[in-house]
């Protein structure tokens, strides 16, 4: 060892109060096999194993540190207080007895004793009598494994009958929260989680949990606000950390989740997922050199990190010799492959044979990958048949109950920018973003969110209601404006919701976009999608059928709404630019300015599949690009409606 003992021990307890545990863990661990009764070392060592939730191997190092040095008081309570949260309490006495017996004395045995008095009022009164407030960290484990294996209904089931005997376990009521979370009961999580809360208000993982349930809600405030206190508790909370990345990073808040994410690798240095999501950040900020060293950097710590293989390949232009297509083809073969990292290995095969040239390996792995997400979404077209004809059921409600525009006043004017997934959106986002007085949000979430139910008539559909999903969407969408007059909402599918938007938002702007059918449908099938919510995408009759209900679906909303609608086609804006263009400028009613016909050059970010697309100047020809794979697709195109 390079440095000396002292100087080792120096460093570890640096490392360890910055927060750095690995760090810490490292030079502890260096001087305990220099010396494996070392004191400290191991004090310190049982200290960190607590801090990390893993109390029961905390205790071998205490011993070993009390057996070497009995006379320090804070070896004995660091020892007590482990014992006390396995709930061991009445060995935590006999320990004290101990130390007692050893020669702690005066004032430092009295700090001890009325610590042990304290964590014995702390569980409940007298320990003597409590039952042990935990289930064995055996049974304990099997749940955790079985929530692990997603056998949620198991772990919820076993979980709940364990509770009958252990009442006041927090792990129980945590373990329970995570399994009805998995299952879909998200009100039932909640209430686990807060009465884990209620029991030990301190519990860094409920919180952790609750910002997880919030963050898949799409409740990213409040994700935020419970991922900070998890970290309260337990500041060395790297996924903590790494989900506020998360987090900041759906908002747009990219330098912010950057910094989150770094904060996750300070504490775990190793963290693959973080340099990826880093990676991920960059690329949308148009970054590609710092996008490939974080992606590169994250497949060097996990080389079989699919999602990082994907990520690189969305920003790669292969060649033969590309070290990583040997990397893929390899890891590709494995029989212990995920079945959702087999996928998206297929996703990446079929982008490194596509720029190779090779048509017939790329059909065969996108066939491979799209099968396994369609089967991993547990999608059927049925699910989307059946929202359209509700939406369609609702519309008539809509029209009787709307705002006038003379009846609303706003500081900012919405634009929705739909149609199609893959059909330009991104691109006419940006070319709108580029002028002065806009601003470019991106796709959003909150129509769906705070207004899906009203759309489909799960809530009644009236004045009230319209108003109350007015107020959230502008208020969520005042945070995002920059002061700008006006604000782009890029979310595609929110063709779907039009009669809504036209009846609580009267001075919205909304654009359709279309393009081509069989390139539009080629764009949804060929790509992977992150998104959980686009489960049409991966087989070719759904991508045609759920063309077909969007093309039904336009069709009465052109009917009904053709005053509010600006119908915008995308090859056409590729073929004449600056016509259609100024022609756009013009319906929003925004004065001319020539940046809006360089939108290659708008430096905001950009989170969809267009993202290197719209890096490059405006091109055509884009939409012929399916041609080349026709001969594969037997016919599947002929019915779309035009």
């Amino acid at each position: 060892m390079e440095l000396t003992i002292d100087q080792a021990l120096k460093k570890g307890v640096e490392a360890h109060k910055a927060g750095k545990l690995q760090e810490a863990d490292r030079f502890y661990t260096a001087i305990l096999k220099a010396q494996p009764k070392h004191p400290d070392a191991n004090h310190n060592m049982g200290v960190l194993a607590v801090g990390i939730g893993k109390i029961q191997e905390a205790l071998p190092f205490f011993k070993t540190a009390l057996e070497t040095n009995p006379g320090i008081a804070q070896f004995w309570l660091s020892y007590i207080d482990a014992l006390v949260k396995l709930n061991k309490m009445d060995y935590a006495k006999v320990v004290l007895d101990k130390a007692k017996s050893k020669g702690v004395k005066g004032v430092e045995f009295e700090q001890i004793k009325k610590r042990l008095i304290e964590l014995e009022k702390g569980i409940g009164g007298n320990a003597a009598s409590s039952k042990s407030q935990e289930p064995p960290q055996e049974q304990l484990q099997i749940l955790v494994n079985l929530y692990s294996q997603g056998q949620f209904q198991k772990a919820l089931s076993q979980g709940s009958q364990l509770l009958e005997e252990f009442p006041n376990s927090v792990n129980l009521y945590n373990i329970i929260g995570a399994s009805n979370k998995g299952l879909g009961n998200l009100e039932e999580a909640i209430e686990a989680y807060n009465k884990a809360l209620s029991l030990k208000p301190d519990y860094a993982d409920a919180f952790y949990n609750m910002g997880n349930l919030f963050k898949d809600q799409g409740k990213l405030e409040e994700a935020i606000e419970a991922y900070k206190k998890a970290l309260s508790f337990k500041p060395d909370h790297d996924d903590a950390y790494y989900n506020i990345g998360v987090v900041l990073q759906d908002q747009g808040k990219l330098e912010e989740a950057i910094e989150a994410y770094k904060k996750a690798i300070s504490i775990k240095p190793d963290y693959a997922q973080a340099f990826n999501n880093i990676g991920v950040v960059h690329q949308e900020q148009g970054e590609k050199d710092k996008a490939l060293k974080a992606l590169n950097k994250a497949l060097s710590l996990k080389p079989d990190y699919a999602d990082a293989h994907r990520n690189l390949s969305f920003i790669k232009q292969y060649k033969e010799d590309d070290d990583q297509i040997i990397q893929v083809q390899e890891l590709y073969k494995r029989v212990d492959l995920s079945k959702d990292a087999r996928c998206k290995l297929s996703f990446t095969l079929a982008k490194i044979y596509e720029d190779l040239g090779k048509p017939d390996q790329t059909f065969s792995h996108l066939s491979e990958g799209n099968a396994l997400r369609k089967k991993l979404l547990n999608y059927s077209i049925d699910q989307d048949d059946k929202l359209f004809l509700n939406l369609k059921n609702s519309q008539p409600a809509f029209s009787k109950n709307k705002f006038k525009l003379k009846e609303v006043s706003n500081s900012f004017v919405p634009i929705f920018i739909l149609g199609m997934p893959r059909s330009g959106t991104t691109l006419v986002e940006q070319i709108i973003s580029s002028h002065s007085l806009v601003a470019g949000a991106g796709e959003l979430r909150y129509v769906s969110q705070y207004g899906f139910d009203l759309s489909i008539g799960t809530t009644s559909i009236n004045y009230k209601s319209i108003s109350d999903f007015r107020n959230k969407y502008l208020n969520k969408l005042s945070t995002l404006s920059n002061k700008k007059r006006f604000i782009t909402d890029k979310m595609p599918q929110n063709f779907r919701f039009i009669p809504l938007i036209c009846s609580a938002i009267p001075e919205a702007k909304i654009i359709h976009v279309q393009r081509n059918a069989s390139a539009t449908c080629w764009s949804n099938y060929k790509h992977y999608f992150v998104s959980t919510n686009l489960g049409y995408c991966y087989d070719l009759k759904d991508v045609v059928e759920y063309y077909n209900l969007y093309k039904d679906l336009m069709r009465l909303w052109q009917s009904e709404y053709s005053d509010r609608i600006y119908n915008l086609n995308y090859d056409s804006l590729t073929t004449d630019q600056e016509k259609h263009t100024k022609q756009l400028i013009k319906y929003l009613d925004l004065n001319w300015e020539e940046a809006c016909l360089s939108p290659e050059k708008n430096k905001r970010s950009v989170r969809t599949l267009s993202l290197e697309q719209v890096r490059k100047k405006v091109y055509k020809g884009s939409s012929n690009a399916w041609y080349m794979y026709e001969p594969y697709l037997n016919g599947a195109f002929d019915s779309l409606k035009s």
